[in-house]
């Protein structure tokens, strides 16, 4: 479904309107998608949809997935996760995945964010300079 110009605005009011110190604040979420379920303004839907979208995205920025070949030992888990704690901030949430695929090292997503220090990436790089 194709979002509106006017849904797409309204989309970003809402999301303006959901965040506490530069963080989503879940009652005001709760509290704004209520409101706009009952007031049901023009293209309200594809507001919704686009507010979701937008929502999901912030939330994925603040969600780290930690994939290793092996599992990590309690230090090296907690000394990566202070890391990038440090970087992304203390509200950070972890989520560590055994994936041997990844023959050696680690792969990290954040949001957007990928840091690829696994033997897999390395010898995928190495096949194409040949």
């Amino acid at each position: 479904m194709k979002i509106t110009k006017e849904a797409r605005k309204l989309s970003r009011q809402l999301f303006r309107l959901s965040l506490t110190n530069n963080r989503i604040d879940r009652a005001k979420v709760s509290s704004l998608v209520q409101s706009l379920i009952t007031e049901k303004p023009r293209h309200y839907l594809g507001a919704l949809e686009a507010f979701q979208r937008v929502l999901r995205l912030e939330m994925a920025k603040h969600h780290a997935t930690i994939e290793s070949a092996t599992p990590l030992s309690e230090q090296t888990a907690s000394s990566v996760v202070s890391s990038l704690k440090q970087k992304y901030g203390d509200d950070l949430t972890t989520e560590f995945k055994v994936s041997p695929e990844l023959i050696g090292g680690m792969r990290i997503k954040i949001g957007s964010d990928v840091l690829d220090g696994s033997v897999r990436q390395r010898l995928a790089l190495l096949q194409e300079q040949l």
